[in-house]
């Protein structure tokens, strides 16, 4: 079993890659801060319940041929985008409430810089680990 297979690492990957899914829907909304009609966005509340069937649905093709490469594709986390309801509306219809979304961008970037200082400690320990070991 190699390290990244350990299921603390699987879930702070899928973590980190929720992280980066959140940061572009938020990112949407501030291009989309004078768009008329534009609803804000968001993506669903991270769930380590979604995470436990991912590492199960895994891909790989099959090689016919020798010269053919061999692959596999893990599954991938997927994020639901939920529109917000928000009481501030502009005559236009847009709702997206700039101070909102940096502050969410801004928690998210805190999360995300926690799970990979996380995955970096994990690592540093496995490493510390086969050193002592050897």
């Amino acid at each position: 079993m190699a390290a990244m297979d350990l299921p603390l690492f699987q879930a702070l990957k899928s973590k980190m890659q929720w992280h980066q899914s959140r940061q572009s829907v938020l990112a949407e909304n501030i291009a989309n801060a004078n768009t008329p009609g534009y609803v804000s966005r968001d993506v669903k509340s991270y769930s380590f319940q979604d995470h436990i069937g991912l590492q199960n649905a895994a891909v790989s093709t099959s090689v016919t041929k020798v010269g053919h490469i061999s692959g596999s594709v893990s599954g991938q986390l997927r994020v639901k985008v939920e529109k917000l309801d928000s009481f501030e509306v502009t005559p236009d219809g847009n709702n997206v409430n700039l101070e909102e979304q940096m502050m969410k961008i801004t928690q998210n970037q805190m999360d995300f810089q926690a799970a990979t200082s996380l995955y970096t400690k994990g690592l540093g320990l496995i490493r510390t680990a086969l050193s002592k070991s050897v």
